[in-house]
């Protein structure tokens, strides 16, 4: 049995992504039913927020769920709480040290995952005891690694290193990627860009429509002098992109972003001074479709371009 599907107890080696204001429980909950493995994306939610999408994707689906959390989120303690309290099975810990609450989620009882982008940091998880690895190659939308290694040469590098369940994430969005994927040596994949362009994310309708709109090369990998973030090219990442140009300095980044950028774009609707956090795939994206028609045709197309594979 494949390995993330046991460890898990889902049907396909298939993650969503824990994209901020893009993944809340309709859209875990229509993952997880059709058998891969939802997640709330709780770095977008305050504590109380959380504990509601955590109860409602239970009354939507009885299969299993879990909660990506992000290590830098100011009220870390009280979603380890709410998460704990609630029974949550599974938690993808992300943008942190692994050592700093994997021991506490797994005893009680959780099944962790965490997400890097170098080798490093996968050595640091499997010291921490992480129970999954999601690697994330410089494709990937939102918040990225400094490295800007791509899926490509992330996964072969990691798979090298460490021998626990290994997830690729990063530019996967089809069928004929998570095949490949696979044979770098992934045992499942993440997905994020493809699921935000979907009927259950709660991403703003504009922002959907934008993503199909979206052409190759309309993302980049910006604010490295504060955290990378690949982004839709819009009037935010020209300003942005404008300042780091003129070698502004952290302070003047720090305050021209603001707060809420993320919310006022991809939640918000705010195509032009939001800031839009989406992955290069985005390019190979040209339909808004129900979570079961996306893994549908995934699974349809990697079975049939695994049998298409030229024998040597």
């Amino acid at each position: 049995m494949n390995r993330i599907c046991q460890l898990f107890g889902i049907e396909y080696p298939i993650v969503q992504g824990g994209m901020i204001w893009c993944s809340g429980w309709e859209l875990a909950a229509a993952v997880s039913n059709a058998g891969g493995l939802g997640l709330i994306g709780a770095g977008s939610m305050y504590p109380e927020v959380l504990r509601e999408h955590i109860q409602k994707t239970k009354l939507a689906t009885s299969q299993p769920f879990g909660v990506n959390l992000p290590l830098l989120y100011p009220q870390i303690d009280d979603h380890i709480q709410i998460i704990i309290e609630e029974k949550v099975p599974i938690v993808f810990t992300s943008a942190g040290n692994p050592n700093k609450f994997t021991a506490k989620l797994k005893s009680n009882g959780i099944v962790v995952a965490h997400v890097v982008a170098n080798t490093k940091f996968a050595l640091k998880c499997v010291e921490a005891g992480v129970d999954a690895i999601v690697a994330e190659g410089f494709e990937a939308g939102g918040h990225n690694g400094f490295e800007e290694t791509t899926t490509m040469s992330l996964i072969p590098l990691i798979r090298k290193t460490v021998d626990i369940p290994l997830i690729a994430a990063g530019g996967i969005g089809c069928g004929k990627s998570m095949l490949a994927a696979m044979a770098l040596g992934a045992d499942g994949v993440q997905i994020g860009s493809r699921f935000v362009a979907s009927v259950e994310s709660s991403a703003h309708p504009d922002f959907k429509q934008k993503i199909v709109e979206a052409k190759e090369g309309e993302t980049e990998l910006i604010l490295k002098n504060i955290v990378p973030v690949r982004l839709l090219k819009n009037d935010f990442y020209k300003e942005m992109k404008k300042l780091e140009n003129e070698r502004a300095g952290i302070s003047q980044l720090v305050a021209h972003l603001g707060k809420g950028r993320a919310k006022k774009g991809m939640f918000e609707g705010d195509m032009q001074a939001g800031e839009l956090e989406i992955g290069q795939v985005s390019a190979n994206i040209d339909q808004i479709l129900p979570v079961s028609e996306i893994i549908s045709g995934m699974l349809a197309e990697y079975r049939s371009q695994r049998a298409l594979l030229p024998k040597l």
